[in-house]
Formats: structure tokens, sequence, C-alpha cells
């Protein structure tokens, strides 16, 4: 059995046994099913890729195949437990609408994405005037899916004005590795950020 990607072994130990989860973008299920299996969590993935929803089945997670753009109104307020969304953010179209649904439907939400802020984004567009590509962000602007791109300072200010608060954040580089620099200046030195908010108030 193969070992479970560092970021997702992060986003494992921070859901309780026994929780409700869904998972958006959820991909081939690797997540839920290890969820399923070591700690006993239950809950949905969502998926809009048909070889991935192939993959969850064969797996045995429940995969609902979905446009995320086309939000979450199917489910109930406060439904899950946590609504995790791994490296998905980015990529839809109304990032801040679907976060609100993920704090809606979940008490708590599990987010990661890549750092726009990270410091050799800052020096490709510095130095050479272009869109960057780096190890979190490998496509070329003419061919990437991700539409819209942000940094740390900006999750966490959208996080303030929404009023959710930040349980936990991590930062890793590409290969998933967590960094003792890191934690001194994540926006400059994180390629790739985690964050476990709730709505202020929330349990």
């Amino acid at each position: 059995m193969t070992a479970l990607r560092p970021d997702l072994a992060t986003i494992s130990e921070w859901i309780e046994p026994g929780s409700r989860v869904l998972d958006l973008g959820c991909g081939d299920g690797t997540l839920l099913e290890h969820l399923g299996r070591t700690r006993g969590v239950s809950g949905y993935g969502i998926e809009i890729d048909d070889e991935s929803v192939a993959r969850c089945i064969e797996r045995g997670v429940n995969v609902i195949q979905r446009d995320l753009d086309a939000g979450l109104a199917d489910f109930d307020d406060d439904a899950f437990d946590y609504v995790v969304m791994t490296q998905t953010l980015q990529a839809v179209r109304y990032p801040h609408r679907l976060l609100a649904e993920m704090m809606r439907v979940g008490r708590q939400g599990i987010v990661t994405f890549p750092n726009f802020g990270h410091w050799r984004v800052r020096a490709q567009l510095a130095l050479r005037g272009r869109m960057p590509v780096t190890g979190a962000l490998p496509a070329q602007w003419y061919e990437t899916a991700n539409i819209h791109l942000c940094t740390v300072r900006d999750f966490e200010a959208l996080c303030r004005e929404r009023g959710w608060a930040i349980l936990q954040r991590a930062m890793v580089d590409t290969r998933h590795r967590e960094r003792p620099w890191m934690r001194l200046l994540p926006n400059l030195l994180g390629e790739i950020a985690l964050y476990r908010v709730r709505r202020d108030g929330g349990g």
C-alpha cells in the first residue's frame, strides 16, 4: 500500500475520527478512502472528471459527478463536520461563493491552494515580466486550469472579511514537505497553503 501524500496526511490528522466529510474535487478518492479506512469517516466526494469518478467507485468511495461551479444547494446547512477542497479553489469560477457554501454545509472547512505570493512567483514577474511557471504552478498561462490565483495574505483577508476563524495553517513545498522557515514567512516561502477554518462562533 502506498503512503498517503504528505499534505493529505496533514489534512487527515485535522479531521476527527467518525466525522462526516464532503470532499470537493475529490479526484480519485484517495483521501476519502484513507479517512474511511483509518478514521471511520463517512461522506461523499464531488468530482467532474469521468476517469476520477470511475476510480472513486473502484475504491468504494461515494462520489457525485458534478461541476463545483453549480454550487452546493442540494446539501443542508451543517450537513457535514468538514468540507475539504484540495488544490481546487483556484480553478473554480467564483471561489468566494464556493467558500461561503463550504462554510454553510460544513462546521469546518479545509482548503489548500498554490500560494501566488511565493518568492519564485514574485521573481519571475518582477525580473522577466512573464506569468510564472513553478513547481506549484507548472502550466503555461494559456493552458492552466487556474483562473483565480491568490496569496496567503489574500486568503486570510477574505477570512477576516467573512468572519471565518483560522484554526490551523500549514505551509508546504511542492513535495508537500513542511520546513521551519515557511512558518516564519509563509506568504514569501510557502509554495502550497493548507488551512482549517470555521465560521466564528461555530463548534
